[in-house]
């Protein structure tokens, strides 16, 4: 499932587009007050501005409107993460800016993500699948770059470049999901700079093994 899968009375997909994206802010502020099983259609109309009948128009359910949420997360942290990755340069020095880039994203999407997190069970088959997709295709943009950027010289294997983007990426969820402890120790640079110091020790740790070998 796509958002083009999505059924609308609409044909301007400009209108289509514009009046989801409304949908999708309004229902981002109301699942962060209510939670979505707590939260009405009517209530993200009204939040979106304007009326049930009008949202009825772009969507048929309301897990319609969860799906586009979850679907717009994802693709803001696609869009962020490629803007900070530059392939035709790759090195360590790069690899720390799209970790960093990556992680003041975590931290300005923290509720966001939450919402996410919390709700997505209460997708339908097909839409959670996809949706789980998505966060595959993040982990496997950061592999990608971890692959590409660390030095030639590390026998970095497929199963250790999985493991490490997957620890990028709930490390950076982390900040989210675990502030109300953390921040009580870390400032969020605090919090990264550690992150990225403690990865950059395991890269010299091995490039001293092969070294020694």
């Amino acid at each position: 499932m796509s958002q083009d899968q999505i059924l609308s009375s609409i044909k301007d997909q400009e209108l289509v587009e514009k009046r989801r994206n409304q949908m999708i802010q309004g229902a981002i502020i109301l699942f962060k007050e209510k939670g979505f099983h707590r939260t009405t259609t009517r209530e993200i109309a009204k939040e979106a501005g304007f009326s049930i009948g009008t949202l009825y128009e772009y969507i048929r359910t309301k897990e319609d409107v969860l799906f586009l949420v979850c679907d717009s997360i994802y693709e803001q942290v696609r869009e962020r993460l490629e803007l900070a990755i530059d392939m035709e340069k790759p090195s360590i020095e790069n690899l720390v800016t799209v970790i960093k880039s990556y992680f003041y994203l975590m931290n300005d999407m923290q509720e966001e993500i939450l919402i996410m997190y919390q709700e997505v069970k209460s997708l339908k088959k097909d839409s959670k699948e996809y949706v789980l997709q998505k966060e595959r295709d993040m982990v496997g943009m950061l592999e990608r770059v971890i692959v590409a950027c660390l030095p030639n010289n590390l026998d970095v294997s497929k199963q250790d470049a999985v493991l490490l983007a997957n620890n990028i990426f709930i490390q950076g969820q982390m900040w989210g999901f675990r502030r109300w402890v953390l921040q009580k120790q870390f400032t969020l640079d605090g919090y990264i700079d550690r992150q990225i110091h403690f990865l950059l020790q395991m890269i010299a740790a091995e490039t001293e093994a092969d070294k020694a070998e």
